[in-house]
């Protein structure tokens, strides 16, 4: 895709499939625009996982089991109290920074 302009903006998104056996997948994402403009936030921030994490718990009405990588904004404190305080719904796995056995190159 072309875009023309002066290459100051990004856009940024944060998604999430959802699979319950036998429904059809669910994705839930956020968009966020940056487009240079003074105190505009270039990216996502913990509140925005959680929003999106919120709006998803709502909509599936049940709970969620959550496989993250080590994104340094996934390990704030933050999100892990909002984790903490939200463990009756929401289960998070947390993926080993380095484990070349889960993803073998010579396959």
């Amino acid at each position: 895709m072309r875009v023309r302009g002066r290459g100051s903006g990004r856009v940024s998104m944060a998604g999430m499939t959802c699979y319950k056996p036998g429904q059809r997948s669910r994705l839930f994402y956020a968009v966020r625009e940056y487009s240079g403009r003074k105190d505009q936030p270039k990216g996502f921030g913990w509140r925005d996982f959680r929003g999106l994490l919120v709006r998803a718990r709502i909509q599936l009405g049940g709970p969620i089991v959550l496989v993250w990588d080590n994104v340094r904004l996934h390990l704030r404190k933050q999100l892990r109290e909002f984790i903490d305080a939200n463990a009756e719904w929401l289960t998070v796995f947390q993926l080993p920074t380095y484990a070349p056995d889960l993803n073998p190159t010579g396959v």
